[in-house]
């Protein structure tokens, strides 16, 4: 009952961080006139003071010591804090710059961009079906790029980017706050300096636009903590494949809003870019089900085996005492 009660709080936990990735879209627009830096930079700032107090009242501080003796460590934290900054930036920029489709295409694309990621630089090697979405979603690329007249430049450095982010957070193997706290503290400087610097020249709209817009963008702290946290509960509590299946929601959810919600233009050539991106998803998903399965089955079919080889040793301990044939005094130890 309580491993139900655990998985149903960690569907409902992945459904909700999942979901509200998916409508940052209508969040960012409300923070204009504030430019895509400026919303950064206090995106930085608030999102360290809402993981400081979380830690606090946790009290989940013991991690901090041995970490400051990990130079490599914290070098790798430097790097994953470097690709969000772009990663965030270059999203915020292109939600209010109109590009919310084209920013979707890049999480739809990312998990392919990562498994050529694992292929190029950790030297994995592909089953034919990832073969098959990889050269698809290459082949999608090229489409699209067609019928910008360009390369979907917006897409490709947000999905590069986050796959680059994801690979270092591998290699960090830390927790989702403790690894957010890292990530803020060494942007906060640089982050607080430039909300100063802009304080000084008369341009910051924290104080000029009203307590309401003030009230938004110390509001970013929370948009950034709070689904990182409810994904961290969902990923202790439901498989893999399915938060691999979850993860879908967000793109789909901002492409919905983009196209229906903002009215970007979606002519011929780019809902044919898109179709072979879902289609390299769909081979993508069902390759990794299918193996998951396999493995779940060779798995069980290995502690069986082994639950009968014991069972046999087992059996073959069999004394017998001394003077008395076998068959007159047998004792088996079940």
């Amino acid at each position: 009952m309580q491993g139900t009660n655990d998985q149903r709080a960690g569907l409902l936990s992945g459904f909700a961080a999942y979901g509200m990735w998916g409508l940052v879209p209508l969040y960012w627009p409300l923070l204009k006139p504030a430019g895509a830096v400026e919303i950064l930079a206090h995106r930085m700032v608030w999102s360290l003071g809402v993981v400081a107090v979380l830690l606090l009242v946790l009290r989940r501080w013991s991690w901090i010591g041995p970490l400051l003796r990990q130079p490599r460590r914290l070098g790798l934290l430097g790097i994953a804090a470097t690709t969000i900054t772009v990663n965030w930036g270059l999203y915020i920029w292109a939600v209010n710059s109109g590009h919310v489709v084209e920013a979707s295409l890049g999480y739809f694309i990312n998990p392919l961009v990562t498994i050529a990621m694992g292929v190029l630089l950790l030297g994995e090697r592909l089953r034919p079906a990832q073969w098959a979405a990889v050269a698809t979603g290459v082949v999608a690329v090229l489409v699209l790029a067609v019928g910008y007249g360009k390369p979907p430049w917006i897409s490709l450095i947000l999905a590069f980017s986050f796959a680059t982010y994801g690979l270092v957070k591998k290699k960090v193997d830390m927790g989702g706050l403790e690894s957010l706290t890292v990530e803020t503290a060494v942007l906060f400087l640089p982050a607080l300096g430039y909300l100063i610097w802009l304080g000084a020249q008369g341009t910051s709209t924290l104080t000029s636009e009203g307590a309401g817009h003030t009230a938004l963008l110390a509001s970013t702290g929370v948009v950034t903590a709070v689904p990182l946290i409810l994904f961290g509960a969902a990923a202790i509590r439901i498989p893999l494949s399915t938060i691999g299946l979850l993860q879908y929601m967000t793109p789909i959810a901002q492409f919905l809003l983009g196209v229906a919600y903002f009215h970007e233009e979606m002519p011929p050539e780019r809902w044919a870019g898109f179709g072979l991106v879902w289609v390299a998803l769909i081979v993508l998903t069902w390759d990794a089900l299918r193996t998951a399965r396999r493995n779940r089955v060779r798995a069980q079919a290995a502690r069986s085996a082994a639950t009968a080889t014991g069972a046999g040793a087992e059996a073959d301990r069999i004394e017998v005492s001394p003077g008395k044939s076998p068959g007159a005094g047998t004792e088996c130890r079940s």
